[in-house]
Parts: C-alpha cells; structure tokens; sequence
C-alpha cells in the first residue's frame, strides 16, 4: 500500500517538492557555514519524496547546536515550508480520498519546523 501511496504522491505534486528542496539545498551548499541547512533540506527532500510507510522520529540527543541550528531554521525557512504543508494538509482534507496525503502533509510539519532534532524513517 505504501508504494501505491508514494507512487500517487510522487504525482500530485511530491516529486516537484521533492526537487524543489534539494535544489534550494545543492545551493545552501555552496557556502562554508549553509552545509548543514543545505543537507538538511536534501533530507526533507528526499523525506518529500517518499512520506507514506515512514514515521517522524525525534532524536534524542539533543545538543547545544541542533537547537541553536533549529531555531535559525524555523526563523529563517522552516516556517514557510511548514504553512506550505498545512496548507496543503488542509486543501487535501477537503475531499475523502485526499485524506491520506493530508495526513502525509501533517507529519511532515515537525520535520519542516525543525529538521536538525527530528528525521523521518
């Protein structure tokens, strides 16, 4: 079921997201200090991809620079993908059959928020 779903996923939209992320972390990349948003968003791209059959794990060993990291991402990006996966939560959740992908937008939300702290697996 997880394939047909990631399948589906892949085309109404997932994909182009997917691409979107690793795109916009190949170019944070490109500085010395952007590696690790640029890497992280590459994870949440691929995560992007592929959602359904995965669940969001925290990770327990929470130092001083994941959360520093965290917060300069929510501040910076992590907010805006994360309306952009409500939104789209919502919009799916209209219908019956979109219910699924609105649950696969939802738990992408913590990941969005913060990436450094949590991984989807």
């Amino acid at each position: 079921m997880s394939l047909l779903g990631n399948l589906i996923w892949l085309l109404l939209g997932g994909l182009i997201a997917g691409l979107l992320y690793i795109v916009g972390g190949v170019l944070m990349c490109v500085t010395i200090i952007g590696i690790p948003f640029g890497l992280q968003s590459i994870k949440l791209g691929l995560a992007t991809m592929a959602p359904f059959g995965k669940e969001v794990v925290v990770d327990p060993r929470a130092g001083a620079f994941k959360i520093l990291f965290d917060i300069l991402w929510l501040l910076l990006c992590g907010w805006e993908i994360a309306v952009a996966h409500l939104t789209f939560g919502f919009i799916f959740a209209i219908t019956i059959v979109g219910l699924p992908f609105a649950k696969q937008h939802f738990k992408l939300v913590p990941v969005a928020l913060m990436p450094f702290n949590h991984d989807l697996r």
